[in-house]
C-alpha cells in the first residue's frame, strides 16, 4: 500500500486532465498540496493546497513556484511534472517558435523545478521523490509530433540524469511513458480539432486490449506508487503505460 503520509507535493499543470486528476488523488493522503494553473482556480482537495498561477513558458515562473512553495509550507517532498503540451509540428512544418515553446514548456520548465526541488531536499539532507510525465512519443514518436517527441525524450533524459546525479542524495526520480489518455481536452483535440467525429473515441477503444484507452485515474495511481516509499529504490525508471510493448511487431 502506497502512503505519502505527510509529505508536501508540488503538481504542475492541476488545471485539468491528467494533472487535475493527479492531484485529486494524492489530496487523499498527502500532507499538502501546491498546484500550479495558468488561472487562479478554487481548490477543491482533501488536504491543505497552495495554487499557484503560472505560465511555465515564462523562465522565471519555476523558480516563482518553488519559492511560494517553500513560503508556505517550508520544504517540498515530492514533485510531479504533469504540465506539458502536444501541438502537432513535424519536419515538414518547421517553426523555431512552437519548437522553443514546446521546449520551454515540456523540458526547461520541468528542469528548473527539478533543480529547485533538489535543492531543497538536499539543503535538509533529506530524501525525496519526483515523477515525471513523459510520452510513449519518447521513443520515437508520431510523425507530426516530431518536436513534441524530442521535448519529451528531453525529459527522458534529464529523468535518468538526475536519477543517477542524485542516488546518494537519496533522492529518486522516475517518468512515466503515457500512451493516449482519454482526458476532455483529448476528446475535444480528436473529436473537433481532428475533425474525427464524436463516435472516434469508442471505435479505437474496443480494438485496444484493454477495450478502452489508458485513463488518467491510471496515471495518478502509478504516479501516487512512485512518490511513496513503496517503490523505494525503484530510481531512473521510465515506465511505459500503455497497451503495447515497445520493440513488439
Amino acid at each position: 500500500m502506497s502512503s505519502l503520509e505527510g509529505k508536501v507535493i508540488l503538481v504542475t499543470g492541476a488545471a485539468r486532465g491528467i494533472g487535475a486528476t493527479i492531484a485529486e488523488h494524492l489530496s487523499h493522503s498527502a500532507e499538502a498540496l501546491i498546484r500550479t494553473d495558468l488561472a487562479d482556480m478554487s481548490a477543491d482537495l482533501s488536504c491543505p493546497v497552495e495554487t499557484i498561477p503560472a505560465d511555465l513558458s515564462d523562465p522565471n515562473a519555476s523558480p516563482r513556484i518553488i519559492a511560494a512553495a517553500l513560503e508556505r509550507f517550508g520544504r517540498i517532498d515530492g514533485l510531479v511534472n504533469a504540465a506539458g503540451l502536444t501541438t502537432r509540428g513535424s519536419f515538414l512544418t518547421p517553426d523555431p517558435s512552437l519548437f522553443d515553446h514546446l521546449f520551454a514548456v515540456n523540458a526547461r520548465a520541468p528542469y528548473q523545478l527539478m533543480s529547485g526541488a533538489i535543492a531543497d531536499m538536499r539543503g535538509r539532507s533529506a530524501a525525496g521523490t519526483i515523477v515525471n510525465i513523459l510520452s510513449i512519443n519518447a521513443h520515437c514518436g508520431a510523425s507530426d509530433l516530431t518536436v513534441y517527441a524530442a521535448s519529451k525524450g528531453a525529459l527522458q533524459t534529464l529523468t535518468k540524469n538526475a536519477a543517477q546525479a542524485h542516488m546518494r542524495d537519496h533522492i529518486r526520480v522516475n517518468g512515466i511513458n503515457l500512451g493516449w489518455v482519454d482526458t476532455e481536452t483529448e476528446r475535444h483535440l480528436h473529436d473537433v480539432t481532428l475533425g474525427k467525429g464524436t463516435g472516434w473515441l469508442a471505435e479505437q477503444s474496443a480494438d485496444l486490449p484493454l477495450g478502452r484507452f489508458v485513463s488518467a485515474d491510471d496515471a495518478a495511481r502509478l504516479t501516487a506508487y512512485l512518490l511513496s516509499d513503496a517503490s523505494a529504490p525503484l530510481t531512473g525508471a521510465a515506465i511505459d503505460l500503455e497497451q503495447k510493448i515497445v520493440g513488439a511487431p
